[in-house]
């Protein structure tokens, strides 16, 4: 017999709808919650469940991480040239000058062999062209404190591309190939017809255990690395000798630790002036940051909405994370989202503290759709076969009449957006599956739902 929920949490939905809806949610398992607010361009409530019940959003923070952005005032469409690393040369008295390497935030310098713009390559170029001999090789992510996780973010996330540490000086994503020989490697795959690479390192340790079955065509899996800067500058030192440089010292991070100027409700309104930085030997320029949000919410990127969140914050102070937490929270505010709704520890999700309900992201998502920058912030979001919804909504009603993100973590499931109802009405939707048993999904019976909605609307 199916499970339906109580229809009395559907009153804002018509008596037939109301039990449409139920019908859907009740092919979830057992001991889901759901919470679903769906809004006219008004504002009127066409559907409320559990409206006010705080949820854990997962990746939906992307949406507020990527619209600060949109609000900023940022030029969203010029070559990042403020979030671009740079290299310069430091000279040491009795020895070859010193390389550094630093960044800024741009979240897409690339050290692979076939990069054609923002690539380390053209750094090591630099350097090589000045000087045959260097000293140390130096990565400086000093532009931003070092707060390379955010709280609530899982230990065990830690090793793998979703959850490396995140800094200023940000190289491949801050992920490198498993027999890269950045880690020391206990391999012990066998051989397979496919890959299934199982992989586990302690955090701050360098050995990098692998188990499980590899097929010896492809590639070894990709992992995280906990110090983005000092993995950047031992590529440098790669690039470097790979051109004729010798480097005569060693491999070395520079970080800032966080301080209360790293905190606006302890440095007071104005972040204290940082010392300027000598003249760099080389600069590059980031790709224009519209593309950088567009791949954060299409393919839920969480490197780059935490380098997002922390260049917001870099306006208005030190770029730590409680700078980026308010500007989203003045955005809130300004939205009229009451601070009830919503709890925020980082920008992409990752973190098991973040809370927000339905209604407050839905009186947020039918704010921005009026604001200036509101239609151009819906084409960063995914469509049907795109991204994280490659294999939903396809074939329906909802292809091409709806924008959203997504949002996967322990026991949740998450959309949240926008579509366009049958009646050619658009609609705000923020719709939340928190404590799904084991390893099921509640995407189906959502997907379900809202099909149910955009048919009678």
């Amino acid at each position: 017999m199916r499970r339906l929920l109580p229809l009395v949490l559907l009153a804002a939905a018509p008596a037939q709808e109301q039990e449409r809806i139920a019908v859907a949610l009740a092919a979830a398992h057992p001991g889901a919650r759901f919470g679903l607010v769906v809004a006219d361009a008004d504002g009127r409530e066409i559907v409320a469940l559990l409206p006010d019940q705080r949820f854990v959003p997962a990746s939906n923070t992307k949406l507020l991480t990527t619209a600060a952005l949109f609000a900023s005032g940022i030029d969203l469409d010029a070559l990042d040239t403020d979030g671009g690393a740079t290299v310069r040369l430091e000279p040491r008295a009795g020895r070859a000058p010193d390389v550094v390497l630093v960044g800024h935030g741009d979240p897409r310098l690339s050290s692979a062999p076939d990069c054609v713009h923002d690539c380390l390559a053209t750094l090591a170029d630099a350097v090589a062209a000045r000087t045959r001999r260097v000293g140390d090789v130096v990565g400086d992510d000093s532009w931003f404190p070092d707060q390379r996780w955010s709280p609530g973010m899982s230990w065990n996330n830690m090793p793998s591309p979703s959850g490396t540490g995140i800094s200023a000086l940000t190289l491949d994503g801050n992920e490198t190939l498993a027999d890269s020989g950045y880690y020391r490697l206990d391999d012990r795959t066998r051989p397979g017809a496919r890959n299934a690479v199982d992989y586990d390192r302690q955090p701050g340790g360098d050995l990098l255990r692998l188990s499980g079955t590899r097929d010896p065509a492809e590639l070894p899996p990709k992992v995280g690395v906990d110090d983005p800067a000092h993995y950047a500058a031992w590529r440098l030192a790669a690039l470097l000798r790979e051109r004729g440089v010798r480097v005569t010292g060693r491999v070395l991070a520079r970080h800032r630790p966080p301080g209360p100027e790293d905190d606006p409700a302890t440095r007071g309104a104005a972040p204290p002036p940082r010392p300027p930085e000598s003249a760099p030997l080389a600069r590059l320029a980031g790709p224009p940051l519209r593309d950088t949000a567009t791949v954060t919410d299409v393919v839920s990127q969480n490197v780059y909405a935490e380098l997002l969140l922390r260049r917001v914050g870099r306006l208005s102070g030190t770029g730590s994370i409680a700078d980026g937490q308010a500007a989203v929270a003045r955005m809130l505010t300004a939205a009229g989202v009451p601070r009830t709704a919503y709890d925020f520890a980082d920008g992409s999700g990752m973190s098991s503290y973040n809370r927000v309900s339905p209604r407050g992201m839905v009186t947020f998502l039918s704010w921005a759709a009026r604001q200036p920058w509101g239609e151009g912030w819906r084409g960063t979001l995914a469509t049907p076969g795109q991204g994280t919804l490659g294999r939903r909504f396809r074939d329906t009603p909802l292809e091409g009449r709806l924008w959203a993100k997504t949002g996967t973590l322990n026991a949740t499931n998450a959309l949240a957006g926008y579509l366009q109802a049958k009646s050619g009405r658009r609609l705000a939707f923020a719709f939340y599956a928190n404590d799904v048993p084991g390893d099921a999904s509640a995407t189906a019976a959502m997907d379900r739902a809202l099909l149910e909605i955009a048919e009678n609307n």
